[in-house]
């Protein structure tokens, strides 16, 4: 079976060192132009575009990217609480339109009640999945064509529709993370893809085993996807010696700040990557070529897959053999790292490149009338 590797966009920062200013360099539209183009090129399947606070706007980066690249897919982040799901499934539509079917969207709900209250949102864990739910429910249905109301706890509409249809039918695909028991409820229930951060093979196992058997309690099948970094060179020993450098330049104060800000997450996935690494240097390795150094000091996914091109590529067998079929990953500095993982490890993958979309046939209308709409006729557009 062939896999699908994504990049990533560090439209929160990029550089050669973690925790550190030092050898970091300008995140502008040029930049992140110069890594989804090499992504584009290189033949990755698309790429994830981050969200929160600490980043840029993930929808505007996608939208300003489309335009510069042929194949590549966007997977950009829903945010429940922070929008309306019909919005949000107009948004969904038009950018699936704009870039000819290469949109995809992760829903986060968030784990950081700070952030959170930043944007709004005061609901606890448990609630905020529950208005996740609401939030999907209403999106997917929107977005499938149908005019839908809906009374929840959180989510209340009447009349809700799209009056444009998105290109990839009947709806763009939806992807989803989360590790707690209400996470993995909502992706048995709504989700196509599950992503999981890279933990180590067995709990990785255990987890697509509680997703897939809580879907087909529902006559559902899930796909599955796992988000890592990765450090790949010529020799493994070289490998090893770049994920050193990677923390050279962190200290233990920065750890502690780092490990301290995690600890007030009430997400289970972050809780479970820091126990990985318990903020110790010493013990990184923690699984064979899988490395907790990038956790120390950054939150979310905290694992890199470290080696050269076979024993990396023999590592994401591993977790392929287990069902997952999409690769997220990253390195530092992203663009530099994306031609590495292009040349030293896509040779020893049968990797599944996306085609080029082709021209489609697209409805043709005059303006809206008392918000509905004028009657149509088909015209091909390139």
């Amino acid at each position: 079976m062939s896999v699908s590797v994504f990049w990533f966009l560090p439209t929160h920062g990029d550089g050669h060192y973690l925790g550190t200013a030092e050898g970091a360099r300008p995140v502008d539209h040029a930049y992140l132009q110069q890594v989804a183009q090499a992504a584009d090129r290189l033949g990755f399947g698309g790429v994830l575009i981050p969200t929160g606070r600490s980043c840029e706007d993930a929808w505007l980066v996608a939208a300003s990217l489309i335009p510069v690249t042929q194949r590549l897919r966007f997977l950009v982040a829903l945010r429940p609480g922070v929008i309306s799901p019909t919005q949000a499934a107009r948004q969904a539509a038009t950018l699936d339109r704009l870039s000819n079917g290469r949109a995809l969207f992760n829903l986060v709900t968030g784990g950081d009640p700070e952030e959170l209250a930043g944007d709004g949102v005061f609901l606890d864990h448990r609630e905020r999945y529950a208005e996740s739910a609401e939030f999907t429910r209403v999106w997917r249905r929107v977005l499938e064509g149908e005019t839908v109301d809906y009374e929840g706890r959180h989510v209340h509409v009447r009349g809700a529709r799209l009056m444009f249809k998105p290109v990839q039918q009947p709806r763009p695909p939806l992807w989803f993370g989360g590790s707690s028991e209400p996470a993995q409820d909502l992706a048995a229930e709504q989700v196509d893809v599950y992503l999981t951060w890279g933990e180590p093979p067995a709990q990785v196992k255990e987890k697509i085993e509680q997703v897939r058997a809580k879907a087909a309690a529902q006559g559902r099948t899930v796909r599955f996807g796992i988000r890592l970094h990765v450090i790949v060179r010529e020799t493994n020993e070289e490998a090893w010696q770049a994920a050193d450098r990677l923390i050279a330049n962190v200290d233990d104060a920065t750890i502690a700040k780092a490990q301290a800000a995690f600890q007030r997450a009430d997400s289970v996935g972050q809780r479970r990557m820091a126990a990985l690494h318990g903020g110790r240097r010493d013990k990184l390795e923690i699984s064979p070529n899988l490395w907790a150094g990038v956790g120390l000091v950054r939150s979310g996914a905290g694992t890199a897959l470290v080696g050269d091109g076979p024993t990396v590529a023999a590592r994401i067998k591993e977790y392929e053999a287990l069902g997952i079929e999409t690769f997220i990953l990253s390195g530092y500095p992203h663009l530099e790292e994306a031609y590495r993982v292009g040349e030293l490890l896509f040779p020893h993958l049968d990797l599944q490149v996306p085609l080029v979309p082709q021209p489609r046939v697209v409805q043709a209308h005059g303006e809206a009338v008392a918000n509905d709409f004028t009657p149509e006729k088909k015209v091909a557009r390139g």
